[in-house]
């Protein structure tokens, strides 16, 4: 096996902590079913992925309005409100980042499926986001994880040798996706974990 020498975080769900519901359980006054409901067939997680592959936001929310006018008002908040959805650094996590940011045996990079338009709000909350030293937003190349060509693109952006590298994600379906490309993946479930597996693939923390 190659040495590790490039990791790959995505941010959402491992270092970042994003929930709708800090916006939508108040909107529904703690009523996790009609909130769940609202989540799951009106502002879709499908739905919302797509704006992470460059779909235009006031685009998206005046069609979303068009198919179900009766939801206008909480249909707006779901961007509209975006900000307050954006919650707390994984801290746990993020010590892991800072440990392999600091070794110079370590290239260390981002990718990330996340809006494009509602990337900068990301960079003026969580200054740790330059330790990297690339970030590859979804948004803003017109792709997403889990289709290849994404993987493809970090890749030969910042000439990652795919055997020398690992990508960290919380999604199982994005660790298939850069598998099928080459790259070792973790399945991230918890800091601890992740340290467990990295030292088991000769990672130095």
């Amino acid at each position: 096996m190659k040495k590790i020498n490039t990791i790959i975080f995505d941010l959402g769900g491992v270092l970042v902590d994003w929930s709708p519901e800090y916006v939508f359980l108040k909107e529904f006054r703690g009523d996790r079913a009609k909130m769940d409901w609202f989540l799951n067939y009106i502002c879709a997680w499908d739905w919302n992925v797509n704006q992470d592959a460059g779909y235009p936001i006031a685009k998206a929310t005046q069609e979303r309005i068009a198919l179900f006018p009766e939801y206008k008002e909480l249909i707006e908040m779901y961007y509209g409100r975006w900000e307050e959805m954006l919650g707390y650094t994984h801290e746990d996590t993020l010590a892991i980042l800072k440990s392999v940011v600091d070794n110079p045996d370590y290239r260390v990079y981002a990718l990330t499926n996340w809006s494009g338009e509602t990337w900068p709000k990301a960079i003026a909350k969580f200054p740790w986001l330059s330790w990297f030293e690339g970030i590859l937003v979804s948004g803003d190349e017109g792709m997403r994880k889990p289709f290849p060509e994404i993987y493809e693109l970090i890749l030969s952006r910042y000439n990652i040798h795919r055997e020398e590298a690992v990508f960290i994600d919380d999604s199982s379906k994005n660790i298939e996706g850069c598998e099928a490309v080459g790259i070792k993946g973790i399945h991230f479930t918890g800091a601890d974990t992740l340290a467990v597996r990295l030292r088991e693939l000769g990672v130095v923390l």
